[in-house]
């Protein structure tokens, strides 16, 4: 994409918090594969900047107001992202979103399960999570398993990347999320569109402007009601600096 064009995905995030739909997408296919400056291990700063619930008063989702005890609260965490043949071969049958020229390279991903259950813990604490897996078959299914057998069930349906010249990336998931182990099952719909910089003046380390956006799931009672909109949109500041190994 040329530099000095806007794509959709930053024309998104411009945007905020005026977004009307979802993002378009394509079929989650693979792993989403990343510029090779992300690969090492990072100390991940997160700091939720901004909340917003777009339907309020009519609709706020549950959880909404209590999220409002991280506001300003900077969350950190070690996370990873490493060569595509380091993880489980089974993923090695399954297509990355890469040109047909790059095939023949070694693709960076995210080490999901890592970073997923570090984050997790950084957020709610040491004990409330027990462990992070990722489905054998695909990197697209997430479980996350929490202390008195609560489970989240994280599945990527979609995705969209942008890349702004070579110290800029741009990347939305849309995930399917359920909530097991409660009397009633929880389903939503859930976005996540971040705008990555690198910054080789600062040693290598990354920045990025983050959006996660909650959506109803077409079998909740008030999805009608929403249809398409978020019902919630969370704003981070992410930072990232470079783990040196000892």
């Amino acid at each position: 994409m040329n530099p000095s064009q806007a794509g959709p995905l930053l024309e998104r995030m411009a945007a905020f918090p005026q977004w009307e739909i979802k993002p378009f997408v394509q079929p989650a296919e693979g792993d989403l594969t990343y510029p090779i400056w992300f690969a090492g291990t990072w100390t991940m700063t997160s700091t939720l900047v901004n909340l917003v619930a777009p339907l309020a008063p009519d609709f706020v989702t549950p959880g909404f107001d209590s999220n409002r005890q991280y506001l300003n609260q900077p969350i950190t965490c070690q996370i990873r992202f490493v060569k595509a043949s380091s993880l489980p071969n089974e993923f090695s049958t399954f297509p990355l979103n890469l040109p047909l020229k790059a095939l023949n390279q070694d693709p960076i991903v995210a080490d999901r399960a890592f970073n997923g259950f570090n984050l997790a813990r950084a957020y709610l604490g040491d004990r409330a999570v027990v462990s992070v897996e990722v489905d054998p078959a695909t990197p697209n299914r997430q479980i996350t398993t929490f202390r008195a057998g609560r489970q989240l069930v994280s599945v990527v349906t979609g995705r969209a990347i942008e890349k702004v010249g070579s110290n800029r990336f741009i990347t939305t998931e849309l995930f399917q999320q359920i909530f097991r182990g409660t009397p009633q099952p929880y389903m939503n719909q859930v976005e996540t569109t971040t705008d990555y910089h690198l910054l080789p003046s600062r040693e290598g380390a990354i920045v990025a402007d983050q959006v996660t956006a909650i959506y109803l799931s077409p079998q909740d009672p008030q999805y009608f009601k929403a249809t398409d909109k978020p019902v919630a949109l969370y704003r981070y500041r992410l930072e990232f600096l470079p783990v040196k190994s000892k």
